[in-house]
């Protein structure tokens, strides 16, 4: 099973190698490794050049935000299965890959997901949230939750079948997209119940609390894009249901 890991960069010449690093480190080897850049004027892109043997393929060219840059990523992927790992994360362990790939094996699944740690931007090892997933229950999205984006791994089949990342949401495109996959199309998945990736603190939809505005506001045009009804206390308790990251 060849797994493709994706990650769009802007400007990531302080983090870039650690994510790289990560992704040398897995003892998973059948790995596709894309990078897609928007353009970078720092050293990103001399960094990311130097791992040979590591990136099977690289790109640098103007985008339109990271959704962009990672539908930019899907489209040159050529695995069975497809993943995130963000510019500035890393993943946990060295066989974060290879439990991804065995799950997929043993459950006969389309999606796979685990834990989440945040983590201090200079310290990967200080914790700052934790998000603990859960097995997957249908009532779970009407109730406000989501699998950790970053942990969240797609058969290639099901981007093709049901879409990629909708361009039209500025900070939740991988809420709905997740949405359209898990509620809308119920594909079947499984959970890794330990963590797989660390995400240093800063994502983009919780920067401002006017960003936060602007993610549940997205959030509910969410659910009537893809033709679903809500609860209507759904888009509430999702950003309620983090609380529990910092004290888990």
């Amino acid at each position: 099973m060849k797994i493709s890991i994706i990650t769009a960069t802007y400007k990531s010449e302080g983090t870039i190698a650690d994510t790289i690093a990560s992704i040398r480190s897995q003892d998973y080897k059948d790995i596709e490794y894309i990078i897609v850049d928007g353009g970078s004027n720092d050293n990103t892109m001399d960094i990311i050049a130097k791992a040979e043997g590591v990136v099977t393929l690289s790109i640098s060219e103007p985008d339109n935000g990271i959704y962009d840059a990672l539908n930019k990523g899907l489209a040159l992927a050529t695995g069975d299965v497809v993943g995130i790992l963000h510019s500035d994360d890393v993943f946990a362990s060295e066989n974060a890959i290879s439990s991804v790939a065995a799950k997929f094996i043993e459950k006969k699944v389309d999606a796979v997901y685990s834990d989440l740690q945040y983590v201090d931007q200079n310290d990967l090892n200080k914790v700052i949230r934790y998000w603990k997933s859960c097995d997957y229950n249908p009532k779970l999205f009407y109730k406000g939750w989501m699998p950790a984006h970053p942990t969240f791994f797609l058969s290639k089949r099901c981007f093709d079948e049901y879409g990629c990342y909708d361009l039209s949401f500025f900070t939740s495109a991988d809420y709905e997209l997740m949405l359209r996959m898990f509620v809308r199309h119920k594909v079947k998945s499984a959970y890794i119940p330990k963590t797989l990736v660390k995400m240093r603190v800063g994502g983009q939809s919780n920067v401002t609390w006017k960003n936060r505005w602007i993610a549940n506001q997205e959030d509910a045009r969410a659910w009537k894009v893809n033709g679903l009804k809500a609860r209507f206390y759904t888009r509430w308790m999702k950003p309620l249901s983090k609380i529990r990251q910092f004290v888990e």
